[in-house]
This record gives structure tokens, C-alpha cells and sequence, in this order.
């Protein structure tokens, strides 16, 4: 493969926006990072909750389990909130990217046997193939992992393009 093919890439949101944002994806309490913690910060409310309401009825020497329980509390609401900080990050880049592709008149991919480059309306990266580690397909889109990640999804383009663009994939990253 000495020469250079090009793959164009129709930049529609709502394709990009379909897998960023698939299972919960976008949702900063039920993401899947942020799943578990909210439901033990909900759990671990709860029981201080029913603990406050009991209070009375324990002893002077087991009052300190209140203490204990609220703080249980806090730290759970604590790692809740660094995750939600977290996917609000993600999300806030994932929109940024949204918006350039709305705008975007040009989305392509160009390789030839030694180089990748992926131009966005003139704004071209380029990597060797050596500096992708990683990449993965499925039937929604394929990711790819190095110097710099991409996610080009299947409705974006030709199923002829996308099944040469993942056969050049498997041959070129080891």
C-alpha cells in the first residue's frame, strides 16, 4: 500500500453523540463511573437517617455510631463528587469536540503506509502508525489509541471504508 487513501467522514452530531453518550454515558449521577458511588452515598444516607431517628433510643456509649455513620456519609459524598467532577469534565470536552464537528465542512482520514492523518476542516494531526498502542471495532465504531485517540463511528461513513479503514488497522498496529 504505497499509496494514499482517504476515507471522508460525514461529521454528523447526532452519530458521534449516540456512542459518547451511549448507557448513561453523559449522566453525572448514573454514569457508569459514577453509578456505584451514588447509590452508596443514597445507602449510606439512608442509614444515617434511620440512625438520627433512633437516636434517642440508644445508649449514651453507642451515640458516637452517629458520628461514625456521618462520617461515612461525608467521604461517600466526597468520592461522589470528584466523580461527578470528573464526568462533568468529560462530558463539557465531549460537547466541545460536538460542536466543532457540527461546524465542520471537512472530515477525513488520510494513511498511507507509514503515516495516519486525520484532518478536520484543515486542521490536520499526523502520527506515525508505530505511535498508536491500541485499537479496538465493534459493530458501532472503531477506537483508536496513541499520540492521539480517535473514535470514527460505522454510520460515518461507507461499510466499504469502514471494513478497508479496519483491515489497515489490524495490519498496521501491532
Amino acid at each position: 500500500m504505497n499509496e494514499e487513501k482517504v476515507i471522508t467522514l460525514k461529521p454528523d452530531r447526532k452519530i458521534f453523540e449516540d456512542i459518547y453518550f451511549s448507557g448513561n454515558q453523559g449522566s453525572l449521577l448514573f454514569s457508569p463511573t459514577t453509578k456505584s458511588k451514588t447509590i452508596t452515598t443514597i445507602a449510606a444516607a439512608v442509614i444515617v437517617f434511620i440512625v438520627f431517628l433512633l437516636k434517642d433510643s440508644l445508649s449514651k456509649e453507642s451515640a458516637g455510631i452517629l458520628y461514625f455513620l456521618s462520617f461515612i456519609f461525608l467521604l461517600c459524598a466526597v468520592f461522589l463528587s470528584v466523580s461527578v467532577n470528573k464526568v462533568s469534565r468529560w462530558k463539557k470536552q465531549v460537547n466541545h469536540y460536538l460542536n466543532i464537528l457540527e461546524k465542520c465542512k471537512v472530515y477525513e482520514i488520510r494513511f498511507d503506509q507509514n503515516f495516519f492523518t486525520v484532518n478536520i476542516d484543515g486542521e490536520k494531526e499526523t502520527s506515525e502508525w508505530k505511535d498508536f498502542e491500541y485499537f479496538d471495532s465493534n459493530h458501532e465504531f472503531i477506537f483508536l489509541e496513541g499520540k492521539y485517540s480517535y473514535m470514527f463511528p460505522r454510520k460515518a461513513m461507507s461499510e466499504k471504508d469502514y471494513s478497508f479503514l479496519k483491515s489497515r488497522l489490524k495490519e498496521n498496529i501491532k
